[in-house]
C-alpha cells in the first residue's frame, strides 16, 4: 500500500491527535463530583474498601468506554447515545433510553445546586448543608438564571470550557500534591479494612450514631453509586474514534484517558486519609475536600478549593441546563417525542423544552426540603437514570458484536452490561424505583409523539417494559407511604 493510501485509510486531515484525544476523554469525565468524594466515600467504606471499589468500578467503566468506542467506530451514523437502543431494540427502547438520560441531565442540576450550596456554606455558613430554605432559594435563582440565558441563544462557548476545565485540573493538581506531601502512612493503615471501627461500633464506642461499615462487599456495594456518579460524561469520551487524526489512536487515547481519571480519583479520595483518619474526614462537611485542604494548607486551602469548586460548578450547570433540551429536540427528531419538544425559537434555542427543564429542576429542587442528604439523593438518582442509558448502549454492543462475529467486543460489551445492571440494583434499587415514576409522564408523551408522525406505539414486548415501568412506579410509591424507603 503506498503512503497516500495509507494515510487515507488510517488517517483524517485536521483530526484530533493522541494528547488531545487523551485530554478529551480526562475533560468529559471530571466534573464536581471529585471535590465531594472525598467525605462520601469515608462514611461508607475504609481506605482497603475504597480502593478496591475503584479496582472494580475503573475495570467496569473501562469496559463501558471500549463499547462506547467501538459503537462509533462501527455506526458512524448514530450520533446520540440513545441511538444505539433505538437502532438495537426498537423505537420504544430509544425512547427509555433517551428519557433516562434527559431524567439524568437535569437531575444532575439539583446535585450542583446542593453541593454548590455548601461550598458557599464554606464562607457564609447559613447555607449548610445545602438543601435549606436559603439554598433552595439561590439554586432557584440560577436555575431560571441559565434557562432564561439558554433560551435567548447564549451557549457554552468553547473557550469558557477549556478555562474551567484548567482551573478543575489545577485546583486537583495542587490538592493532591500537598496533600501527598503531608500524607502519613500510620494514619493512612491505621484502620486499612475498617475492622477496628467495626468493632468499635459493635461494642457501642464508636459514638452516637454511628453505623458498621460491614465486610469489604458491603462497602464496595455502598461505594457504587458514588463512583458511577463521578463517571457521567464517559459518554461524551466516545466522540473521539469520530474525531481521532489516527482511528487507530482513539482506543489506546481512552484507555490511557480514563487511567489519568482513575489516577485523578484515586488520589482525591484516598490521599485525605493519610491526612486525617477516615473516621473523622466523613464527618466533615460536604464537600470534604475543602476542610481537608484547609488542614494541609491552613489560611487559604479550603478558599482555594471552595473557588475552583465554584467555578466549576456553575459551568457544569450551564452544560447540564443545554443538555437535556438538545436530548429531547433529537428526540422529536427521530419521533420519539412531539414536535413541540424540538420547536426553536428566533435565537435557535428549544424554549418548550428548557422551560420544562426548568420547572423540572424546580420542582425537584423543592423536594430537598424533606430529604436528609440531599447531595446523595440527587447524585443517586442521576446516576442511575443514566446507567439505564450506559446499560443499553453496552447492550447493543454485544448484540451488534454477536451480529457480526466478534466474540472480544461482545464480552467487553457483556461485562459492561452486567457491571452496570449489578451496580444499579445492588447500590440503587430504590431510586431505579424512583426513576420509574419519572418514567410515567414520558410514556403519554412518547405515545403522542408517535401518533402525532404516523407511527406504531407499542410492539408486543414494548408493552411488557412498559407496564413493569407502571408497576415500578406503583411499588416506589406504596413503599415510601409505609417508610420501607426513605431517603
Amino acid at each position: 500500500m503506498s503512503d497516500a493510501a495509507e494515510g487515507k485509510a488510517g488517517e483524517r486531515q485536521g483530526g484530533i491527535g493522541f494528547f488531545g484525544l487523551v485530554g478529551l476523554v480526562v475533560s468529559s469525565c471530571i466534573g464536581t463530583g471529585v471535590f465531594a468524594l472525598t467525605g462520601q466515600l469515608a462514611g461508607v467504606a475504609s481506605p482497603g474498601g475504597v480502593l478496591v471499589s475503584w479496582l472494580v468500578v475503573g475495570v467496569g467503566f473501562l469496559m463501558l468506554a471500549f463499547s462506547l468506542n467501538n459503537l462509533v467506530s462501527k455506526k458512524p451514523e448514530l450520533n446520540s447515545i440513545y441511538a444505539y437502543a433505538q437502532e438495537g431494540f426498537g423505537p420504544f427502547t430509544g425512547f427509555v433510553s433517551g428519557w433516562g438520560y434527559w431524567l439524568s441531565a437535569w437531575l444532575g442540576n439539583v446535585a450542583f445546586a446542593t453541593i454548590l450550596a455548601s461550598t458557599i456554606g464554606y464562607f457564609f455558613p447559613y447555607f449548610l448543608p445545602g438543601n435549606n430554605i436559603g439554598s433552595i432559594l439561590m439554586g432557584s435563582l440560577i436555575n431560571w438564571v441559565l434557562v432564561a440565558l439558554v433560551i435567548r441563544g447564549v451557549e457554552s462557548a468553547s473557550f469558557l470550557n477549556a478555562l474551567i476545565m484548567v482551573v478543575k485540573v489545577a485546583a486537583l493538581a495542587v490538592f493532591i500534591v500537598l496533600c501527598g506531601v503531608s500524607f502519613d502512612a500510620g494514619i493512612f493503615t491505621a484502620d486499612f479494612w475498617g475492622n477496628v471501627y467495626n468493632n468499635a461500633v459493635a461494642a457501642g464506642t464508636a459514638g452516637d450514631g454511628a453505623v458498621s461499615l460491614g465486610s469489604l462487599s458491603t462497602q464496595i456495594q455502598n461505594c457504587l453509586i458514588t463512583m458511577m456518579w463521578v463517571f457521567i460524561g464517559i459518554e461524551g469520551a466516545s466522540v473521539v474514534t469520530s474525531r481521532a487524526r489516527k482511528r487507530s489512536e482513539a482506543g489506546t487515547a481512552t484507555v490511557v484517558g480514563l487511567l489519568i481519571v482513575v489516577a485523578i480519583y484515586l488520589g482525591a479520595s484516598l490521599l485525605p486519609y493519610g491526612v486525617m483518619p477516615y473516621t473523622e474526614v466523613a464527618k466533615l462537611n460536604y464537600p470534604a475536600m475543602l476542610y481537608v485542604f484547609e488542614k494541609v494548607a491552613p489560611g487559604w486551602g479550603g478558599a482555594f478549593i471552595a473557588i475552583a469548586m465554584l467555578i466549576s460548578g456553575f459551568g457544569c450547570w450551564l452544560s447540564f441546563t443545554l443538555l437535556p433540551a438538545e436530548v429531547t429536540q433529537r428526540m422529536a427528531d427521530d419521533h420519539l417525542l412531539g414536535s413541540w419538544w424540538g420547536k426553536l425559537n428566533a435565537n435557535r434555542a428549544p424554549r418548550n423544552s428548557l422551560i420544562v427543564v426548568g420547572i423540572c429542576t424546580q420542582l425537584f429542587m423543592a423536594s430537598l426540603l424533606f430529604t436528609e442528604d440531599a447531595y446523595n439523593f440527587a447524585l443517586s438518582m442521576c446516576t442511575v437514570s443514566i446507567a439505564i442509558t450506559w446499560a443499553l448502549a453496552a447492550a447493543y454492543q454485544v448484540k451488534l458484536s454477536v451480529q457480526r462475529h466478534e466474540a472480544g467486543q461482545a464480552i467487553i460489551g457483556l461485562i459492561a452490561t452486567v457491571f452496570l445492571v449489578a451496580g444499579t440494583v445492588l447500590s440503587g434499587w430504590q431510586y431505579l424505583l424512583m426513576c420509574c415514576l419519572g418514567y410515567i409522564p414520558g410514556l403519554f408523551f412518547f405515545a403522542a409523539g408517535r401518533r402525532e408522525n404516523g407511527k406504531s406505539v407499542f410492539g408486543r414486548q414494548d408493552v411488557a417494559v412498559a407496564v413493569v415501568i407502571v408497576v415500578a412506579a406503583v411499588a416506589a410509591v406504596v413503599l415510601l407511604a409505609m417508610g420501607v424507603m426513605s431517603f
